[in-house]
C-alpha cells in the first residue's frame, strides 16, 4: 500500500529538483503487483510517470545521462513483469533512455530491449528493430546491430514483420562488406517460404543477383 501510495503521488504531483541517486532500488515484480490490488496496468502506468519525473525536462536536476542505469532498467524490468502486453516501457527504453549522448548507458538500454524482446519476439520486434538502428547509426557498432538484426529474422514468426525487418540483416551485412554471407540469408530467406507478396519476392531476387554479381568482383567477399 506505501508503495502504490508513493509511486501514486509522485506520478500525479509536481516534482521539485531531485537528484540521480534519489531514484530507489526497484521493487520486485512481486512487491508491484501486491501494491497493485489487482489493477496492475494502472500501478504500471503509474510507475511509468512516477519514472519519468527523474529528468531534466520536468525540472529536475539532473538529465537522463546522469540516471542511475541499473536500477532505471530494474524498474522497466519490474513494470513489464506487472504488464508484459504494455508498450509503454519498451517505448521508452528505445526512444528516450536508449537514445541518450553516453554510449554506456546506451548499450546497457540495448542489451534490455534485446532481453525482453526474447520474451515477446512477435509484439516486441519493433523495439528491437530500433535497437540496430541505434547501434548501427549512433553507436557505429555494425555487429551489435547485426546481432539485433539476426534476432529478429530468427526469432520473430508473426506474419505481419515487414520485410524491411527481415533485410535487416542483409542492409547490415553488406555494410560490413559480408558480401557474401548477405548473399547466403538472403537466398535462404526466399527459399524460407515466409516470403508470400509477388512483387516482395521479385525484389529480393533482383538484390540477390546484384549481391551475386558484387561478390563476383576482386576483392569482394
Amino acid at each position: 500500500m506505501a508503495l502504490a501510495c508513493q509511486v501514486g503521488v509522485r506520478a500525479t504531483g509536481r516534482p521539485g529538483a531531485t537528484a540521480a541517486t534519489e531514484l530507489p532500488p526497484p521493487p520486485s515484480p512481486q512487491a508491484l503487483r501486491l501494491a497493485s490490488f489487482g489493477e496492475p496496468q494502472t500501478l504500471a502506468r503509474l510507475a511509468m510517470l512516477y519514472l519519468q519525473a527523474f529528468d531534466l525536462g520536468a525540472n529536475n536536476a539532473v538529465s537522463y545521462q546522469q540516471l542511475d542505469y541499473p536500477r532505471l532498467i530494474g524498474w522497466l524490468r519490474a513494470i513489464l513483469a506487472l504488464d508484459p502486453r504494455s508498450d509503454y516501457p519498451l517505448f521508452s527504453a528505445a526512444r528516450v533512455y536508449a537514445e541518450v549522448g553516453d554510449p554506456v548507458r546506451s548499450r546497457l538500454m540495448l542489451e534490455f530491449i534485446h532481453e525482453q524482446y526474447l520474451l515477446d519476439p512477435d509484439r516486441r520486434w519493433p523495439w528491437l528493430a530500433h535497437a540496430a538502428l541505434l547501434a548501427k547509426h549512433r553507436l557505429h557498432d555494425l555487429p551489435l546491430a547485426r546481432r539485433y538484426a539476426a534476432a529478429i529474422d530468427r526469432h520473430t514468426q508473426a506474419a505481419d514483420v515487414p520485410l524491411w525487418a527481415r533485410q535487416m540483416e542483409v542492409f547490415i551485412l553488406e555494410d560490413m562488406n559480408e558480401l557474401e554471407a548477405a548473399r547466403v540469408l538472403l537466398g535462404g530467406l526466399l527459399e524460407s517460404g515466409k516470403i508470400h507478396d509477388a512483387d516482395e519476392a521479385r525484389f529480393l531476387r533482383q538484390r540477390l543477383e546484384e549481391l551475386e554479381q558484387r561478390s563476383r568482383k576482386p576483392g569482394s567477399r
